[in-house]
């Protein structure tokens, strides 16, 4: 008489463990583990590698930086756009693997900073391509970049909650649809 309950109880963990979407699981993995595009213009790139070192350590958090587009999926602009960066920076943005995300970290990637009235600067990167999390400051401490790092993921956490709230209402009106 225990047995036969015990025995559903699993069969119906299992079920509900084989019903979870692939997509959900895989975003979730992704939301832990970014590998952002070595990609630094100015001084603010100084700050992104001192994030990398033993005292803050990005490998904690699963942020592993890879020098070829076609390896990352997140772009961290770190320092001054110039009009003659642009079209690279577009051209790189277009080599990442989807899903991608752009952090502008800095004063002037995020708006052109002091050089804003230059004539070779580009007034934020977001005019050539979008930006999910910008990061202010001049430069921007490791800290903050942290703390934008930290933004993203929640930010996809959202989104994977969203994602699987829409799914259980599809399931809802499909059970409705097709109950007996």
């Amino acid at each position: 008489m225990f047995q036969p309950v015990l025995f559903n109880f699993f069969i119906s963990v299992r079920v509900d463990y084989l019903l979870t979407p692939v997509n959900a699981v895989v975003s979730w993995a992704r939301q832990g583990s970014f590998w952002p595009l070595t990609f630094g213009l100015a001084c603010c790139a100084v700050e992104m590698m001192h994030a990398t070192v033993s005292r803050y350590d990005f490998d904690r958090f699963g942020v592993i930086f890879r020098a070829s587009p076609r390896q990352s999926d997140l772009m961290i602009v770190a320092g001054t756009l110039t009009n003659k960066m642009a079209p690279g920076i577009r051209r790189l943005y277009e080599q990442m693997l989807d899903p991608k995300w752009v952090l502008s970290m800095g004063s002037c990637a995020n708006g052109g900073g002091y050089y804003h009235y230059s004539y070779s600067v580009v007034r934020g990167c977001n005019r050539v391509i979008p930006v999910d999390i910008y990061v202010p400051g001049c430069p921007p401490t490791a800290e903050a970049l942290f703390f934008g790092i930290i933004q993203l993921q929640k930010h996809l956490y959202r989104q994977i909650d969203e994602e699987e709230k829409s799914i259980e209402s599809q399931n809802q009106i499909t059970n409705k649809k097709y109950a007996w």
